[in-house]
């Protein structure tokens, strides 16, 4: 069978939602209004911490589909002024998010355990501050969320091949700057930080087969595999992994944007950084590739994303292990397509008729788990009790 992205069809049930007059979707979509819709139409459980379990009304599958979100849109209400990104959240929120990240994990394995029938990931994006609100392709959420998703690998492998030129297929061996220009510096710089229960993963290893990807990335397996997300040095680990990425992100663009800037304030590995970033002339060499572009060409430097911008993944590879990755997000690009999956969403409430039951069952039997584990209160909606 060839190997290759694949572009999938999902339905999805049309949301009756009218975006008032006078305002772009994706300025509406940021509303506390549309979080309210969120929560009373597909919120499944919420707790004090503000985290909230719901179902993707525009999912990327309907096999098993879920989100967390941090909702903190009653609390602030500039959309630029909330946390997007797990270094953002305080400790005592996150020590719940963990938990409940390894819950929904541990299900999705539990509930699909044959690596080659499903791939089961999950994983976050940023949703920085990065483009104005009104430009195409900004996220529809500013607040930090994580994916939960199962995709059923018959279905993707009878699905087309997709167009490897999508430039959303961003991951590192097509489109990211950092893996073309300064990729041994790159890797260099992540092989410093200190890991308790992650180790290096070969390409082949961590490459999906049907659709060759992730490509280039740098990737981790994680030693001991699910059992291993119910240890704090895990998420110790992701967090670190995060960190580390952030400190090469704003580092580059600090020195694209001003030739011989100083390091970034408030970093976390300031060592490394002046030892493996500001005295490498391939990274410095590739800065001043950048800044020259942007100077002479408005459209480029209209594309740069200044704030970090990334994807952050835990999937299982087809060797059954867990494997960690993170990629550069220079586009804006669907957390799948790191994977080679292209989801393309289409309204068809008959279709969606047909899985919605099955998929209803597996989120309200996580959500029992949730609430067994003293991790949030369950909601009701139109569609679902609190049994």
């Amino acid at each position: 069978m060839q190997s290759g992205p694949r572009e999938i069809i999902t339905p999805f049930r049309p949301i009756p939602l009218e975006v008032p007059e006078g305002m772009k979707p994706n300025e509406f979509f940021n509303s506390t209004e549309n979080l309210n819709d969120l929560v009373h139409n597909n919120g499944l459980l919420r707790n004090p911490e503000d985290l909230l379990l719901y179902r993707k009304a525009l999912g990327h599958s309907n096999v098993f589909d879920a989100s967390i979100i941090y909702n903190t849109s009653q609390r602030i209400l500039d959309p630029l002024g909330r946390p997007v990104r797990r270094t953002q959240v305080p400790d005592p929120v996150k020590h719940i998010w963990n938990r409940m990240n390894q819950i929904l994990i541990e299900y999705m394995l539990e509930r699909y355990p044959d690596p080659a029938r499903h791939l089961v990931l999950a994983g976050e994006a940023s949703l920085d501050a990065t483009w104005p609100l009104t430009s195409p392709g900004v996220p529809s959420i500013r607040m930090l969320h994580n994916h939960f998703i199962v995709f059923d690998k018959q279905v993707l492998a009878e699905a087309p091949l997709a167009d490897p030129e999508n430039p959303n297929l961003t991951d590192g061996g097509q489109h990211s700057l950092f893996q073309a220009y300064m990729r041994d510096v790159y890797r260099a710089f992540f092989s410093e930080l200190d890991f308790h229960l992650l180790k290096p993963c070969e390409d082949s290893a961590c490459r999906l087969a049907l659709t060759g990807y992730p490509q280039g990335l740098p990737s981790w397996q994680v030693s001991g595999g699910a059992a291993a997300l119910r240890e704090v040095a895990f998420w110790k680990d992701y967090d670190t992994l995060l960190k580390g990425f952030l400190d090469f992100y704003r580092t580059f663009f600090g020195q694209v944007s001003t030739r011989n800037s100083p390091p970034p304030r408030d970093l976390y590995f300031p060592q490394l950084v002046e030892e493996k970033l500001l005295f490498n002339n391939d990274f410095l060499r590739t800065a001043k590739m950048v800044r020259d572009r942007c100077i002479r060409d408005a459209k480029y430097a209209n594309s740069i994303r200044w704030q970090p911008a990334f994807k952050q993944l835990i999937y299982r590879n087809d060797q059954g292990d867990l494997v960690v990755t993170i990629s550069q997000n220079s586009i804006g690009n669907a957390i799948t397509e790191l994977l080679g999956v292209v989801v393309k969403r289409v309204p068809d409430a008959q279709a969606y008729a047909r899985f919605e039951p099955h998929l209803i069952e597996q989120l309200l039997d996580v959500r029992r788990r949730l609430v067994e584990a003293d991790l949030g209160e369950p909601i009701p909606t139109p569609h679902w009790g609190t049994d």
